[in-house]
């Protein structure tokens, strides 16, 4: 690569460029906090000269917010970590950061001396701003690594399936800047890697990592293959290479893996639901409040299609479904009745299909706009669904789907939502239910609050009206 002689300015004492980078957040962070405020202040009362009360309470938000985001994991390395999970880690701890502040004044009593207006634009362009830092951060990052600086050395150990993975997709994200050596054979070795060289066999990895400096060191063998683990273990028990291991999985349909230890057991999780312990409580009061504002917000609109909906046709105006939801229970899910009374007496529960004539002309009109499903925000208060998650369904069509499409019942590890990945990207009414479930199981796999948050505004944008809603 021509640019590989540059660098040595941030590699030549290993890793000068990642402290840049942290302290530039450290340092940005209660920057944006305290510009924020007085940003937020003059937009409120057009002065910047901020009272004692409002510039106590910064002070003390600040300092509270160096304690809570220097106590996390923002500052430390992200290399090869998505920007999604990084948006997520940020707002949940912007939601303590700003949690704590109302409890403080609430608990001395100064909440009413204080704007809410000026508090809430606070929050938000607190948030935008320390987001931005990080784009930015993560930018100059990207493209000083595609250009060859500020690089982690690897090898891999083994001629896998595995091992062309890891290369493929180190290859295809510069950005993490991971640079593949080369790889080491195994004497179960049964072809190459392509795009890498091969560096010799097992016996040689201990000297050459030292030799060379390498920072980080793959062992891409099936976990079967203990000899050779062990074997490439002890050619680097004199060496402070990160040794990572990457087990024999990728076949597998594995969804939010992890590993954790449990009564000291180190534990592969194959199979686990994003929305555990805290992540549980943020996504609950993120869909209570959402909901709660909605609701507050289109009631007008609820009220002009339920008088509508009555004047149409004889019946109710809300019409209950039995879906499926989270760990499979059912839910009685609203909507607003688009259909005359008993349209599947006779037929049984169908499949909705385009082109055909069942729905009233009011009807047609909400399921065109997507409007009949306003009432499921109610069920969000209920707790029965999420703003965000996979659709739900009907329980008939659960047992009929789950034998035909693999791993369908996996979306069931998340609660039902009222808009979702699937359908943001066109896939609803009767398209591909395999790539349905596809969007669905991305969803749960890379779950975020700031996932949750780009589904919503593209739903706003392009997830009412759409071809395929009918």
């Amino acid at each position: 690569m021509p640019a590989r002689h540059h660098a040595g300015l941030w590699n030549a004492s290993g890793n000068r460029f990642a402290p840049a980078l942290s302290l530039a957040l450290r340092i940005g962070d209660p920057l944006i906090l305290v510009a924020a405020a007085l940003a937020a202040y003059a937009m409120r009362f057009g002065d910047l000269h901020m009272p004692m009360n409002y510039a106590r309470l910064v002070s003390i938000t600040v300092l509270f917010a160096l304690l809570v985001l220097g106590s996390s994991s923002l500052y430390e390395s992200w290399r090869g970590r998505g920007l999604l999970a990084e948006f997520g880690k940020v707002l949940m701890k912007f939601a303590v950061i700003f949690g704590g502040l109302l409890a403080y004044s609430t608990a001395i009593q100064v909440t009413d001396e204080l704007s809410r207006i000026w508090l809430a634009s606070w929050f938000g362009m607190s948030l935008a701003g320390v987001i931005a830092l990080r784009i930015g951060v993560r930018g100059i990052a990207g493209w000083i690594r595609a250009r060859g600086a500020d690089l982690r050395s690897a090898v891999i150990v083994g001629a896998t399936t595995d091992s062309q993975h890891i290369v493929n997709s180190l290859r295809s994200a510069s950005w993490a800047g991971i640079e593949v050596r080369g790889w080491f054979g195994t004497p179960s070795d049964r072809g190459s890697v392509q795009h890498a060289s091969k560096l010799g066999e097992l016996d040689g990895l201990g000297t050459y990592v030292e030799a060379n400096h390498i920072d980080q060191v793959w062992i891409a063998l099936p976990m079967r293959d203990e000899d050779n683990i062990a074997t490439a273990l002890n050619q680097l028990q004199h060496s402070t290479a990160d040794i990572k291991f990457v087990p024999d999985m990728f076949g597998l349909h594995l969804l939010n893996h992890s590993v954790e230890q449990v009564a000291g057991l180190p534990v592969i999780n194959l199979q686990q639901t994003p929305l555990q312990g805290g992540a549980r409580l943020i996504k609950a009061l993120e869909d209570r409040i959402l909901a709660g504002l909605i609701l507050l917000m289109i009631s007008p609109i609820m009220l002009a299609i339920a008088v509508a909906v009555k004047l149409s046709s004889p019946g109710p105006i809300f019409y209950r479904q039995e879906r499926m939801s989270w760990n499979n229970k059912t839910f009685w899910m609203l909507k607003f009745r688009s259909m005359p009374v008993d349209a599947e007496g006779a037929s049984g529960a169908v499949w909705a299909k385009a082109g055909e004539n069942r729905a009233t002309r009011v009807g047609s009109f909400l399921r065109k706009t997507s409007l009949d499903e306003l009432p499921q925000f109610i069920n969000v208060l209920l707790g029965d669904m999420s703003i965000v998650g996979p659709r739900p369904e009907r329980p008939v069509f659960v047992h009929k789907f789950k034998h035909e499409i693999p791993s369908y019942m996996k979306k069931h590890m998340v609660k039902a939502g009222i808009t979702g990945w699937a359908q943001v990207n066109g896939w609803r009414g009767s398209t591909d239910l395999h790539k349905r479930i596809e969007c669905d199981l991305f969803y749960i796999e890379n779950w975020s609050l700031a996932f949750d948050l780009k589904i919503v505004l593209m739903t706003l944008f392009k997830g009412f009206v759409h071809k395929n809603a009918y």
